[in-house]
């Protein structure tokens, strides 16, 4: 422990300093060499982007961005079975905005997103929350209408209770739902986790609760803390888990104190646990990881739009459903390399021209720092992951 230091304790955080107090804190810290913490949530990496806090943080510290983006991670084949429903089908497809600029690998001369989809003919529509599906149903009684749900538990907790509280009979849902939480401790069961300390996800802890994440540090020995989205929260977390690093202890530290409580919503809950069960599910890219998707209950299943339109479902999808040739998106997602550090990034991967999904959604690492200016690629020819020795 460092001369003068208390010892630190969990949610011993004074969240009233301000950004730059933090920063004065942490600098004072006797750091290691080199630490790399990840942040989970897309939103994270976001503030992290734009606030410049990796600029202004001490070089030995390293921000990986993490699995947090719900549309980095969809699986190829649910994309490529809305499309081909919207297209063959006379319904009305809803998704999520970020949703229908993703790309699927077909022929060059195929279509190869709901967007592309949508300038063929399709009926598709972006949608900002689920209320806004309940409305079209009820305003066009006489059509199919698909809601294509994908999403981490922030989007499916909506979801779910628009679900429990009824919908229109012409309102089915395409369900692509994920836990957050199971991605992280496929990391950390595996020999190369990529990092030292962990910021959970401040929205899905709102909504789950903070004690999905203490696992992180119960059973893996790994400093954590929740944060919220500002950079007076965000470098909150960092000093705690640094500080965490620095005494040997490991904790999950709240530092978002104004929304998270240990319980979470419970409505929101009881809602997911009444329309929802959790089952293993793909990642795109990734592979199905164990108990982290959603699916609708045995009572609920005449809402599942691929009960209605089964012949969509397209397993050979799966064989085929991975990143584009070159993509290092997965990679990216695991925190096993930087956005620019993948083959295609810049080059023949833009936001204008995304070939693989980090570069669609607003949560995705590479849109994300291609908007902050990162505009150079610094891939040398080789991709070899990350490789990180706990402090």
């Amino acid at each position: 422990m460092a001369p003068g230091f208390t010892r630190w304790q969990p949610e011993s955080t004074d969240m009233s300093r301000t950004a730059k107090q933090w920063l004065a804190e942490i600098r004072s810290l006797d750091l290691p060499d080199r630490v790399k913490i990840m942040n989970v949530c897309g939103g994270h990496e976001r503030s992290i982007t734009m606030a410049g806090l990796r600029g202004a943080l001490p070089s030995s510290i390293e921000l990986i961005p993490g699995p947090g983006c719900p549309v980095c991670i969809c699986p190829e084949e649910d994309v490529y079975e809305a499309i081909q429903l919207a297209l063959n089908e006379d319904i009305t497809l809803l998704a999520f905005g970020d949703m229908l600029r993703v790309p699927v690998n077909v022929a060059k001369k195929e279509i190869r997103s709901l967007e592309q989809a949508r300038a063929a003919g399709a009926d598709i529509r972006p949608i900002a929350s689920p209320m806004e599906a309940v409305t079209i149903a009820r305003e066009q009684p006489d059509k199919k209408i698909v809601f294509f749900a994908a999403g981490f538990e922030t989007t499916t907790a909506p979801v779910a209770s628009m679900v429990v509280e009824g919908v229109a009979d012409n309102l089915l849902l395409l369900l692509s739902g994920r836990l957050t939480w199971p991605a992280i401790a496929m990391l950390l069961d595996s020999a190369r986790p990529g990092f030292d300390t962990l910021i959970a996800p401040g929205h899905v802890a709102t909504v789950m609760g903070s004690r999905e994440w203490r696992f992180v540090a119960e059973k893996h020995g790994i400093p954590s803390a929740i944060a919220g989205f500002s950079p007076e929260s965000l470098l909150a977390a960092i000093y705690s888990t640094l500080r965490q690093l620095i005494e040997g202890q490991a904790f999950l530290d709240n530092c978002y104190p104004e929304l998270v409580r240990d319980e979470g919503n419970p409505t929101a809950r009881r809602h997911l646990q009444q329309a929802m069960e959790v089952v293993d599910a793909n990642w795109r890219g990734v592979g199905v990881i164990p108990a982290s998707g959603f699916s609708l209950r045995p009572g609920y299943q005449a809402l599942d739009a691929r009960r209605q339109f089964p012949a969509y479902a397209d397993d050979s999808r799966k064989r085929a459903g991975q990143m584009p040739p070159g993509c290092d998106c997965a990679r990216v997602v695991l925190g096993r390399c930087y956005p620019d550090e993948c083959r295609l990034y810049g080059s023949g991967c833009t936001p204008r021209h995304p070939i693989g999904p980090c570069m669609v959604s607003d949560e995705g690492a590479c849109r994300i720092w291609w908007a902050g200016g990162v505009r150079e690629n610094k891939h040398n020819g080789q991709t070899q992951d990350r490789v990180v020795t706990h402090a």
